[in-house]
């Protein structure tokens, strides 16, 4: 081989980084590892279980029921026009597809340990199989809220969406990078700090009430004033009220709380992919 030969390669793996990396060509070359993987998600979840896929309807509607027994039947907590089994149903809809992405990318570095030892891939693919697979749960609970919807129509009681259904991509969008932000920066402190794993689970089942998933942000603001700031800058409320608002009328809605989870969410992402892409070059020395 003459010395001045250049040699020109296909593909350049180096440990080399920017701050801020998603390498979206490398992530298209790989898209095929990507469906893969979430194909795998959706089907060995329930596998081997009696039920299966029906868990994907069951777990939304047996939360719902639970909520509307214990905080409307119960504690006589109202929630205005919609029936309150509609309005615990619209929330946890929302607050699922959040919850998901965030304690299945909570992980991702010690759940997959092995196969990242072995070979190389973009590694952030393995928490967006995550993000994409829960998008199908979504959808799947976004069909059981419809079904609901239309049948409470069927009943007489009007509910109806308003204008602000346009942006219901961007609510989508900000549960998505929300989820996944967080889920990074807890994946890489959980290389060294095992114990988080089961801090999320306890967390994440303690934050639905800080969220304002089993009532409307107004009764905090009517009973609990003093703690409405906990409640209502938590950007997760304000997902759910606007998630609500677009689609039953009802709730909280103001541009500058929009504006405020929008830019706390991409923060967030942001956050967590320059803590994700640090990780990922030394973590198999700790896991």
């Amino acid at each position: 081989m003459r010395e001045n030969e250049v040699n020109d390669w296909l593909y350049e793996i180096t440990p080399k980084r920017k701050l801020i990396d998603l390498n979206f060509r490398e992530i298209w070359r790989y898209r095929d590892l990507l469906i893969l993987f979430v194909k795998r998600n959706i089907v060995t979840v329930y596998k081997q279980t009696i039920l299966g896929p029906l868990w994907y309807f069951i777990q939304p509607l047996f939360t719902a029921v639970t909520f509307t027994l214990v905080f409307n039947n119960i504690a006589n907590i109202p929630t205005g026009e919609i029936p309150p089994f509609l309005f615990n149903l619209t929330g946890i809809t929302a607050w699922n597809y959040f919850s998901q992405c965030l304690t299945g990318t909570s992980n991702t570095f010690r759940a997959n340990a092995a196969i990242f030892g072995k070979v190389y891939f973009p590694r952030v693919i393995m928490p967006l199989s995550n993000v994409i697979t829960n998008l199908f749960k979504f959808g799947i609970q976004m069909i059981i809220l419809g079904i609901a919807y239309f049948y409470v129509l069927y009943t007489g009681i009007k509910v109806s969406p308003n204008l602000n259904i346009l942006l219901f991509p961007v609510y989508i969008l900000m549960m998505a990078t929300l989820g996944l932000g967080l889920g990074m920066i807890i994946s890489a402190f959980t290389t060294k700090y095992r114990d988080l794993t089961v801090l999320v689970g306890f967390a994440t089942s303690l934050l639905v009430y800080f969220s304002a998933v089993p009532y409307p942000l107004s009764e905090v603001s009517e009973k609990l004033p003093e703690w409405e700031w906990l409640v209502k800058y938590n950007p997760m409320t304000q997902i759910i009220e606007g998630f609500r608002y677009m689609l039953l009328d009802t709730g909280i809605f103001t541009w500058e709380t929009f504006y405020y989870t929008l830019g706390v969410s991409v923060f967030t992402f942001l956050i967590g992919l320059i803590i994700f892409n640090r990780t990922e070059k030394n973590f198999i020395d700790t896991v």
